[in-house]
């Protein structure tokens, strides 16, 4: 089974550039003498991947920020990684993934939150998750939404589609020790009728909007402030997640807890090209303190770092699976820079420092 569901992940590899063609997007952006048989740019990250790599469904993956649950396994493979705050002054993340299928453990897995889905389905993800809660119930059951939960699925109800795809270890005690792999999802994929190749009537080809070179923000003259350091502490209190800039490789390096967060199975560092701030209107919607965000919206504001500056910027998403479009100042959209990026979806209000 799990064979036959590689081997159409491998096929789908033709109906990417297919679809990627079919769209007007030019899928080789490098001079002709670039171009690399069988690989296309990641619509995630501008890298070079194999065109198979490149058909396949992400995982919108719910991971904890608990200090006792560090660190996560498989999260150092996330394309985009979003943090969100939750109920408790507490924050989650969800890793999106497209290079996915060969991870042998991936979490722990924790669940999931209304306001994720909208981010999660903007990728067209298969979003794993360990239950959720009441709010999620029309949307999660909804018969567009892929998800695969270890338990029932908005916390009061629904079953758990997929439950066999996870495993719990011995190693920490619920709820921080349950785990999933590719051999999971692809079987409940099978099992519960999920296409593993993107879903031509929901993915969108266009999302960011890469830099053809290196995007040093110079071209904004004194707008563009120095950011080698970014401090999320007033957005997320609990976790009190940072940011270093490495100018030897141009990479921001990201701290959690006052320490390097890493994934336990390579135990890098995570880090990212990009860095995007985004101030999301909210309200609470109940005395337990669980969130609303408005992340369906045209009018906020918030922050691009990249190669050791920062702008202002602002954005819009206008549906569930339209992507979030980030402009500067002057109405243009963000070139971002090769590589991947870190969303924190802040609370209005809260202010991030950088210096």
């Amino acid at each position: 089974m799990i064979k036959k569901y590689l081997n159409k992940i491998a096929v789908a590899g033709l109906a990417a550039i297919t679809l990627f063609m079919a769209s007007g997007v030019d899928i080789a952006t490098a001079h002709a003498d670039e171009i690399n048989p069988g690989y296309v740019r990641s619509v995630y990250t501008n890298e070079w991947i194999p065109a198979a790599q490149a058909a396949t469904r992400p995982i919108a993956i719910m991971m904890p920020t608990d200090k006792i649950a560090q660190p996560s396994y498989g999260i150092s493979n996330a394309d985009i990684l979003y943090e969100i705050m939750e109920e408790g002054d507490i924050s989650r993340q969800m890793a999106v993934i497209n290079n996915w299928t060969g991870l042998s453990k991936i979490g722990n897995v924790r669940s999931c939150r209304a306001y994720y889905i909208p981010e999660a389905t903007e990728w067209d993800s298969i979003l794993v998750h360990f239950g959720g809660v009441c709010y999620m119930k029309d949307r999660i059951t909804a018969p567009d939404i892929n998800n695969i939960s270890g338990t029932n699925q908005y916390g009061v109800g629904g079953g758990a589609p997929g439950a066999g795809a996870f495993f719990r270890t011995a190693d920490r005690k619920a709820p921080h020790n349950a785990y999933t792999s590719a051999t999971g999802i692809i079987n409940a994929c099978a099992q519960l009728g999920y296409s593993t190749g993107l879903r031509p009537e929901f993915y969108n080809v266009k999302h960011f909007t890469f830099s053809n070179g290196v995007n040093t923000l110079e071209q904004y003259g004194a707008a563009a402030a120095t950011a080698n350091a970014i401090n999320l502490s007033k957005v997320f209190p609990y976790t009190k997640s940072a940011f270093t800039y490495n100018p030897a490789d141009g990479m921001y390096y990201k701290t959690i807890h006052g320490k390097a967060q890493t994934d336990g199975l390579n135990n890098q560092q995570l880090k990212f090209a990009n860095v995007i701030v985004q101030n999301t209107k909210w309200v609470k919607l109940d005395a337990k303190g669980y969130l609303y965000f408005q992340n369906i919206d045209t009018t906020e504001d918030g922050y691009y770092f990249t190669k050791g500056k920062c702008i202002h910027v602002t954005w819009k998403k206008m549906g569930d699976y339209t992507p979030t479009v980030y402009y500067d100042d002057f109405g243009n959209e963000i070139q971002l820079n090769e590589g991947k990026t870190y969303i924190a979806v802040a609370q209005k209000g809260r202010a991030v420092a950088f210096n």
